[in-house]
C-alpha cells in the first residue's frame, strides 16, 4: 500500500474554490510527504500553468509601462516629473527581475514587445493628450535601450563605471 493511502492528510481537505490559501498550503505539504494519490492534481496543474501566464503578464507590463513612459517623456518635455522617470526606472527594474528569473521570457522579448507595443502607444498618447497618429508604428527603442538602466532620452547612455 502506497503511502498516500495509509493515512489522509487531513480528515476535512481544504477546497479549492473555498480556501485557495489553505488549499495551496495543503497542496505543497502533500508533495513534501510524498503522498502524491491525495494531490488535487488537476488544480495544481491549473495553478502552475498559471504562474507561468503571471510572470510573462509582469514581463508584459514592465514592458508596457516602460515604452509607454519613454514616449511621453520624450513626446512632451514641458509636463516631465521626477515620477514619470521614477516609472520609467522601476519598469526596467522589474524587466531585469522577471528576466533573471525567467531566461525563456528573456529570450521572447522582443516578441512580448510587439505585442505590448500598440497598447503602450495608446497609454503614451493618454498621458500626453495626443493623437495615436503621432507615435511610430514600431517600437523605436532597442532592446538593450529598454533594459538599460541608465539610459535618458535626449542624453548620452551612461555606462556602468561612469
Amino acid at each position: 500500500m502506497s503511502l498516500a493511502k495509509d493515512k489522509p492528510y487531513d480528515r476535512t481537505p481544504s477546497d479549492y474554490e473555498d480556501d485557495f490559501h489553505a488549499w495551496a498550503f495543503e497542496q505543497a505539504q502533500l508533495l513534501r510527504l510524498g503522498r502524491f494519490g491525495e494531490i488535487d492534481l488537476p488544480n495544481l496543474i491549473e495553478e502552475i500553468e498559471g504562474l507561468g501566464r503571471d510572470a510573462r503578464r509582469r514581463l508584459e507590463m514592465a514592458y508596457l509601462d516602460v515604452i509607454a513612459g519613454l514616449m511621453a517623456w520624450e513626446r512632451d518635455a514641458s509636463c516631465r516629473k521626477r515620477e514619470d522617470w521614477k516609472r520609467i526606472f522601476e519598469g526596467r527594474i522589474r524587466i531585469g527581475e522577471e528576466e533573471a528569473d525567467s531566461r525563456t521570457l528573456g529570450t521572447e522579448a522582443k516578441r512580448i514587445i510587439e505585442t505590448v507595443y500598440p497598447n503602450a502607444v495608446r497609454l503614451a498618447a493618454a498621458m500626453t493628450e495626443t493623437s495615436l497618429d503621432s507615435f511610430p508604428r514600431e517600437c523605436p527603442y532597442s532592446l538593450d535601450y529598454l533594459r538599460n538602466l541608465d539610459a535618458i532620452p535626449g542624453e548620452r547612455v551612461r555606462t556602468a563605471g561612469e
